[in-house]
């Protein structure tokens, strides 16, 4: 929501009438000086949208304020109404606070759909910020989602395999609720979320495989070369969902310099829907712009989520730092997934993160059964692991 600077107009005069955090508001908005605000101006607000209304015989601001439970102050800020002198069929815009969530995970979640709800969340929420961390094969940017200010740098990602989808209406139904939390000054999970903002900052990639997601919901793309080789790598079946892959037959997340030798010598040798390394580590565009990403932002912690199994790898050789077993134990508690250290498994987003930051690193395996997962599955795994997003934060 926008407002029209007036005279006398300040920031915390906003907060304190919208009832809004004033770091969140100045966040919102590019300004040189947050002091020195320019008559005319038009400043976000966020956590509110408009609703425009046409004033009836009767109506009051103040009986209209009452029935949208809207502060009466804020719709005189966003309006040029004379309050006394109200004229029927004059339309009036009444602020209405966000409290329900824009983005509805149980569907059939595309990247068109998640394009749309990042979309939708930064008009609401400008203090969030979008950034473009690269491009898959066939050209689709790859978005990082950030929100909060403090020194403790943490990161979350999802859809490095393709069947395994679920886990990008995750993060972004977490990051609607955290948003929703923040400017409603509220709770979530028994958390008060305030302080976080202040120590965290949080990146997100939510589809860190959005050509492959896309294939194993819509099936073949119409785009050539990539319709025939994908279907060529699936043996002509036009069931997708054993596809892990991106486009071009690589298994992003066994892409990483961290015993890759290792798979390339147990896995398959060409492309394929599942498992195949590369002919070399990090030669995929969406694996590059995750280990770019992570050099760039040196994040303290990063927890990348996948499907399924309800465990919590958290090792790599040893390497992990002894921090990495105080937050698993309490990942586990609070989500009741199992945590296991080593696997004899390597060349993950995990392992190359804990090699090279000796920082923790995690997978976080969501929900049991056969990726893709059921979205009947979707309200467990939420309350399983909203523990785990917001105890990244907090500790």
């Amino acid at each position: 929501m926008k407002v029209r600077v007036k005279s006398g107009d300040t920031m915390w005069k906003y907060s304190r009438v919208f009832q809004i955090p004033l770091r969140l508001i100045i966040d919102s908005n590019d300004l040189e000086d947050p002091n020195q605000l320019v008559v005319g101006d038009m400043i976000n607000i966020p956590g509110y949208v408009t609703k425009r209304y046409t004033i009836k015989n009767g109506d009051t601001l103040w009986k209209i304020a009452g029935w949208y439970d809207a502060p009466l102050d804020g719709i005189l800020l966003i309006n040029d109404t004379n309050p006394f002198a109200l004229q029927v069929g004059e339309k009036v815009n009444i602020p209405i606070r966000m409290i329900w969530p824009l983005v509805n995970p149980e569907q059939n979640y595309t990247y068109e759909i998640m394009v749309k709800d990042i979309k939708k969340l930064l008009a609401v929420y400008p203090f969030l910020k979008r950034a473009v961390v690269g491009e898959s094969v066939m050209g689709k940017p790859i978005p990082e989602l950030q929100v909060g200010i403090g020194s403790k740098k943490v990161h979350m990602n999802g859809s490095f395999h393709a069947n395994e989808w679920l886990t990008t209406p995750l993060l972004m139904k977490l990051l609607n609720d955290y948003l929703m939390a923040l400017t409603n000054t509220q709770v979530l999970s028994s958390v008060y979320l305030p302080p976080l903002y202040d120590s965290t900052s949080l990146s997100i990639v939510p589809m860190v495989n959005p050509d492959g997601v896309n294939l194993v919901i819509n099936g073949l793309p119409e785009e050539e070369p990539y319709r025939t080789l994908a279907n060529d790598i699936n043996n002509g079946s036009d069931n997708f969902d054993r596809w892990k892959a991106n486009i071009r037959g690589v298994d992003l997340n066994n892409q990483y310099p961290a015993k890759w030798e290792i798979e390339a010598e147990r896995k398959p040798k060409k492309p394929s829907p599942r498992n195949f390394p590369g002919y070399e580590p990090l030669s995929e565009p969406e694996a590059i712009a995750l280990a770019d990403l992570s050099k760039r932002r040196n994040f303290d912690r990063a927890l990348a989520f996948h499907s399924q199994g309800e465990v919590i790898f958290w090792g790599y050789e040893g390497l992990e730092p002894p921090e990495s077993e105080v937050l698993v134990r309490e990942y586990s508690r609070l989500s009741g997934y199992r945590p296991i250290r080593y696997v004899d498994s390597f060349a993950g987003y995990k392992d190359w993160f804990i090699k090279e930051f000796r920082k923790p690193g995690f997978t976080v395996e969501i929900g049991k059964g056969e990726s893709p997962l059921p979205l009947s599955q979707f309200d467990k795994i939420y309350n399983d692991t909203i523990g785990i997003f917001l105890s990244s934060l907090y500790m």
